[in-house]
């Protein structure tokens, strides 16, 4: 019986994804992921504090040593979290503690704009250590103490991490995408933390089982609430006019705004129509070569508004946000992706609100659910201011 081939990197086994190149057998399914793999090397303890300039709340505290305990004791958890809680501050303590056992530590991320935020924020918590990023264009180096990478860099990484940490497991390009997940369980050898503003039922179902624990955390760290999507439903052209009387209003407050946008063509046609009425503004998306240049410039205030589609949907902080999403009954946001939108707003102590506005042709059923499950979520909090 002819042996059944089974590919080296991804594990797939099924005949219908393989072909025939040069006399040798390669997998469609994974074809694009070729590149150097790093070795397991002897490594040892590292002084690893953390240099932190706030403090955590009395919440964020309970959960980083309930992350310790679990890894010591070699049980998985999922941080389920609402935006803007301060998930990265959460596992600080115990990317510390591993990496004083000589532990080797990843924290990986689907997206690559957000994988290069977290690296900058990682060396200033981190100083002591070695950091490093490894995402599409940036693998020169790719061993260090913590390893800031993307799920997509995962296959570089083969029974290698003792802990490895992932955040937006429900985001694009990881959520659903078997490759990816076969690459995160292919690069562990110990233990795992999952984190999510916006699990799946699936995920949640895996850890109410023995050897798994959901750590839930419903406030900001701020203590303020989530902000209240304002929903206007209305023709295409009410729409448009309702837009640019919100950036008016947001320019005489000098408050800097996102329009996310469902599309790469939407997003360029949004900001062709507002071009010519506000000059401060600039636009990103996928496809957009010079975007990390475009953004910081949106962070240092040059820019006051930027027209994007879901690449600025995670994982970006800036301070004082107002967010509108323009199209909101689009089939693309479902309402997981609207709360993560939401959720962008009111994220820095010294700016804890802001507005949401959804732009819509309909009330959808996604939008509905959005609203009521950031009403659930701020329940919690009635009463305290």
């Amino acid at each position: 019986m002819e042996e059944k081939f089974k590919c080296l990197i991804c594990g797939k086994q099924d005949p219908k994804y393989f072909g025939h190149r040069n006399g040798k057998i390669y997998c469609r399914k994974c074809i694009s992921f070729k590149g150097e793999t790093v070795l397991n090397r002897d490594h040892y303890p590292k002084v690893s504090p953390i240099t932190i300039s706030y403090s955590l709340s009395n919440e964020q505290i309970s959960i980083s040593n309930k992350l310790v305990s679990n890894y010591q004791n070699g049980i998985n958890s999922l941080v389920n979290a609402v935006c803007g809680a301060g998930k990265t501050e959460i596992v600080l303590k115990v990317i510390s503690y591993a990496l004083q056992c000589g532990d080797k530590v990843g924290f990986t991320i689907p997206r690559r704009d957000v994988a290069i935020e977290l690296f900058e924020r990682f060396k200033n918590f981190f100083r002591s250590n070695k950091v490093v990023a490894v995402y599409g264009g940036h693998h020169e180096e790719l061993d260090g103490d913590l390893i800031i990478l993307t799920t997509h860099q995962l296959y570089r990484y083969n029974n290698f991490f003792d802990l490895l940490i992932i955040d937006e497991i429900d985001a694009f390009p990881y959520q659903n995408n078997e490759v990816l997940n076969t690459f995160f369980y292919k690069s562990l050898r110990g233990n795992y933390i999952m984190m999510s503003a916006t699990p799946s039922e699936e995920i949640l179902k895996e850890f109410n089982q023995d050897g798994f624990e959901i750590l839930s955390l419903n406030n900001r760290f701020h203590g303020y609430p989530l902000p209240h999507p304002e929903v206007f439903v209305a023709y295409k052209p009410l729409l448009n006019f309702l837009l640019i009387r919100f950036l008016f209003l947001f320019k005489r407050q000098k408050k800097q705004v996102f329009i996310f946008c469902p599309t790469i063509e939407m997003c360029e046609s949004v900001y062709s129509f507002l071009r010519p009425i506000f000059k401060n503004g600039n636009f990103v998306h996928s496809k957009r070569k010079n975007r990390s240049e475009i953004i910081n410039s949106f962070r240092n205030k040059k820019i006051m508004f930027l027209v994007t589609t879901a690449v600025l949907e995670r994982g970006v902080t800036v301070s004082d946000l107002q967010v509108i999403v323009y199209l909101a009954n689009h089939h693309i946001y479902d309402y997981h992706s609207l709360i993560q939108i939401s959720g962008r707003v009111g994220r820095k102590m010294n700016a804890p609100e802001g507005r949401v506005i959804f732009l819509s042709e309909e009330d959808t059923d996604d939008i509905k659910k959005c609203v009521e499950q950031i009403e659930i979520a701020n329940k919690d909090l009635q009463g305290m201011f």
